[in-house]
């Protein structure tokens, strides 16, 4: 379980292809002797298991079906990727509960400053934005925001200048893909809706 509260910006040092997926070999400002291998870690906000530490980071090997549903795929050496490790029972739950399973992929559709700040606009699948409210929380390459604006095929999100600094956001433009979480209990609810609703057509 995350928050969405980015940890550490780091950078993509090598990717390795696997017979089945890919290896990827991320430097990172976070303790190193602190990552123990089988730990969970976000990339991007997708969940991945600690392979091995290295002098500057650690590795993680992405199955073929994380590339599918999300967007390492597109990943290359030097690209920055948002960090974030396990939550613990006692830590502050800054964002929203995040499960680092991605929904699926959404794009950068305009970016617009907006005094200090930036309105970023994501067109995403209509399954994506079905569960989204307004004021409700969203998971956005792994960092927690707030959408408004939420519509059939997409949401805004009012980013900061930190936020934009301390994570990818500040680096994105459109046409960019970003992965998607929508928020877990909305997820339930809706889940739990589905039939009843279904039984009422």
């Amino acid at each position: 379980m995350f928050t969405g509260i980015i940890e550490d910006l780091g950078t993509v040092a090598a990717v390795e292809q696997l017979a089945e997926g890919r290896r990827l070999v991320v430097a990172s400002a976070m303790p190193v002797a602190d990552l123990v291998i089988g730990e969970s870690i976000t990339i991007n906000g997708a969940c991945m298991t600690v392979t091995g530490p290295t002098d500057t980071g650690f590795a993680v090997d992405v199955s073929a079906e994380s590339l599918r549903r999300t967007t390492l795929g597109d990943l290359a050496a030097g690209d920055a990727v948002n960090l974030e490790r396990s939550v613990r029972m006692n830590d502050r739950l800054g964002g929203h509960l995040v499960t680092g399973h991605v929904d699926g992929t959404g794009t950068v559709a305009a970016v617009h400053p907006e005094g200090e700040s930036a309105i970023y606009t994501f067109e995403v699948p209509a399954e994506l934005a079905a569960p989204l409210v307004e004021k409700g929380s969203v998971a956005v390459d792994g960092i927690s925001l707030t959408c408004f604006e939420c519509t059939a095929t997409g949401f805004r999100v009012a980013v900061i200048p930190h936020t934009a600094e301390v994570t990818t956001l500040g680096r994105r433009k459109p046409g960019d893909r970003v992965n998607i979480e929508n928020d877990l209990i909305g997820k339930y609810v809706a889940r739990l809706l589905e039939p009843h609703l279904q039984a009422r057509d």
